[in-house]
């Protein structure tokens, strides 16, 4: 290639794998990238981020972004003994999300909520890791590209200055009662999420590049934290995690526009909820959103503001 390749491009080469001599298909319009997870995904600033990016490097051929996170899912069908409900399973309804988006690559984040805020167990970590291969193996019989991202890191800092973690040696232990070594538990998860890149088209450490990120701003200000319950990242923090994404796939982050940003997001959100829904899955108090196609045609609107920032 003559000169640089566009941000678009290099999203869809990288994490599909492929050379550089199909450059046609792998812009074509209408690709399609799905992303799985938890309350972090579902929260979808990062998402979002990497949409900007991709508008604003080549608006003619951006890939189509689908956010399918939900709250409180897992990859292992895990859930703490006090949680209100069982924790919905990604599995309950990985097929229907690939049979409805017919995605061409999926990105998939799991392990916060995986781990159910206990200490390590090998019961709870090979859990995990049958999830995390069910994953593989159901998203590559589907024919797409897998991209594999560990989960962000545990801050224990706000918790325990409220008092609210928990030691070792507890009774148990949940999501508003937190093992106070989690992100010990979550560095290990992540660790072997890393050793997966022969099995899938790329793995994204999103876990190391948040704490590094939060150690930096503490050097200054030693009560920095982008996660306030120590779990969901801040908008800040989703922005680290775009980061990390790009600078896996090689690409060079640009300067959004603020304006772009906000009704990318917008957009995103509408979708998101459509979407949720339209697939469907067994999480108690998650909204419903709107029939696809009125939400598709809402975000249509979004497009026509998008395109005149463009």
């Amino acid at each position: 290639m003559k000169q640089r390749i566009t941000l678009a491009m290099s999203l869809v080469l990288v994490a599909m794998n492929l050379n550089a001599a199909e450059p046609e298909s792998l812009l074509a319009p209408g690709k399609r990238i799905l992303f799985l997870g938890d309350s972090i995904t579902h929260a979808g600033h990062y998402v979002s981020r990497l949409e900007a990016q991709l508008r604003t490097a080549n608006p003619d051929a951006a890939p189509v972004l689908i956010n399918l996170g939900l709250p409180s899912e897992t990859c292992s069908g895990l859930s703490e003994p006090d949680h209100p409900f069982p924790r919905p399973d990604v599995h309950e309804r990985i097929d229907r999300a690939l049979a409805k988006v017919k995605p061409d690559i999926v990105f998939a984040c799991y392990g916060m909520n995986d781990g159910i805020y206990y200490p390590f167990s090998d019961e709870r970590f090979a859990a995990y890791q049958k999830g995390v291969h069910d994953i593989i193996a159901k998203v590559q019989t589907s024919g797409a590209k897998l991209v594999l991202m560990t989960p962000p890191a545990f801050d224990a800092l706000p918790l325990r200055k409220k008092g609210d973690l928990r030691p070792a040696g507890a009774e148990k232990f949940a999501w508003f009662a937190i093992y106070e070594g989690y992100d010990d538990v979550l560095k290990k998860y992540a660790a072997w999420v890393m050793t997966l890149g022969d099995r899938v088209d790329l793995v994204i450490d999103l876990h190391t590049p948040v704490n590094e990120y939060v150690a930096a701003k503490r050097k200054e200000n030693p009560e920095f934290t982008m996660s306030p319950d120590g779990v969901h990242v801040n908008e800040e923090g989703h922005q680290v995690l775009a980061a990390a994404i790009l600078k896996a796939l090689g690409i060079e982050p640009v300067d959004l526009d603020p304006k772009l940003l906000t009704l990318v997001h917008s957009r995103q959100q509408i979708l998101h909820a459509a979407w949720v829904s339209e697939v469907g899955h067994k999480r108690p108090d998650v909204a419903a959103g709107l029939p696809l196609e009125e939400a598709q045609a809402k975000a249509a609107e979004f497009d026509r503001q998008i395109r005149t920032l463009e």
